[in-house]
């Protein structure tokens, strides 16, 4: 039931993406804005009581939820699962405006591409038309682990749809808590971040492992072995750093010698290349965690 659930998800998502017809990102902005002016008084202990209510509550109302209906209306509990996976991977505005920039090379429109990556990161872009395909790619690789690959990990950890709910509001609560920078925010928010790194920690990892697994392994492992040795490897570089081996493309800062991820320096129509190369990454990294979803729901039946 779980893959037959993940997989109409992710179609309804590819076809029908919920941020199309409903701004679900600034309803979850508005839900933090809420819990923040209700428990922020400048106190650590705050940021634990209004991470409480605005992840762990809704989480807990979910598992809650879903073991009703099972117990009761168990027709209705792949209904829930699938809802809550659909609202959860919300990854269609990147890959459209991932396919819009790399069009936009394609057809030697550079200015155009630029511009819609300044108006995607909310700053200029850069001259280069190399750079602007490698900044596209390293924004676009970290935007579908949060929003795809990340939700996917933690749908295998945890039962139902509640470790996507777990992951994408974590998510988007510490980044929204982290858009200013007072001491007072700062202290408030410190909670958050550090919780949300624990969440991270391990679909990070899966993240860039399915990367080394579907792309070019040897370089993806030499380029994540260097990042770890650098002590560059927190957070999301870990993700660009496994990427850019698996690519043969250097990304965010990698660039390594002897043939390992040589920097590919070449015409539009290869940058435009190097990015249907990341996107196929992440299509294939997809492919990968479907498998083993499956894998392990036919071990479950055999057993």
């Amino acid at each position: 039931m779980e893959l037959f659930c993940l997989v109409v998800a992710l179609l309804l998502a590819g076809t029908r993406p919920l941020e199309s017809w409903l701004p679900l990102p600034q309803g979850l902005g508005r839900w933090a804005d809420w819990v923040e002016k209700t428990c922020n008084a400048g106190a650590y202990g705050h940021g634990i009581c209004a991470w409480s209510v605005a992840v762990a509550g809704p989480v807990l109302l979910v598992m809650l939820l879903q073991s009703l209906l099972a117990a009761t209306l168990p027709l209705l509990e792949p209904v829930l699962i699938v809802a809550l996976l659909y609202a959860g991977l919300g990854f269609a505005t990147t890959r459209r405006v991932f396919a819009e920039i790399q069009l936009a090379l394609r057809l030697g429109e550079t200015e155009r591409a630029r511009q819609r990556l300044a108006e995607w990161l909310g700053r200029p872009a850069p001259e280069r038309d190399a750079e602007v395909a490698r900044l596209a790619i390293s924004t676009a690789l970290k935007a579908m682990h949060r929003q795809l690959l990340a939700p996917l990990v933690a749908y295998l950890l945890l039962p139902g749809a509640a470790g996507v709910v777990l992951y994408r509001l974590a998510e988007r609560v510490q980044a929204h808590w982290q858009r200013t920078t007072t001491q007072e925010n700062t202290v408030f928010s410190e909670f958050s971040r550090r919780v949300f790194g624990i969440i991270d920690w391990l679909p990070l990892r899966a993240t860039a492992a399915a990367f080394a697994v579907v792309g070019n392994f040897e370089d993806a492992v030499y380029c994540w072995r260097t990042r770890s040795v650098s002590g560059l490897n927190q957070d999301e570089d870990l993700i660009l750093a496994s990427a850019a081996g698996a690519l043969g493309v250097p990304l965010g800062g990698v660039a390594m010698e002897g043939g390992k991820a040589a920097e590919r320096v070449g015409s539009i129509g290869d940058d435009a290349e190097a990015m249907q190369s990341a996107a196929g990454l992440v299509q294939r990294a997809v492919l990968l965690w479907l498998l083993l979803l499956f894998l392990l729901g036919l071990a479950s039946l055999v057993g």
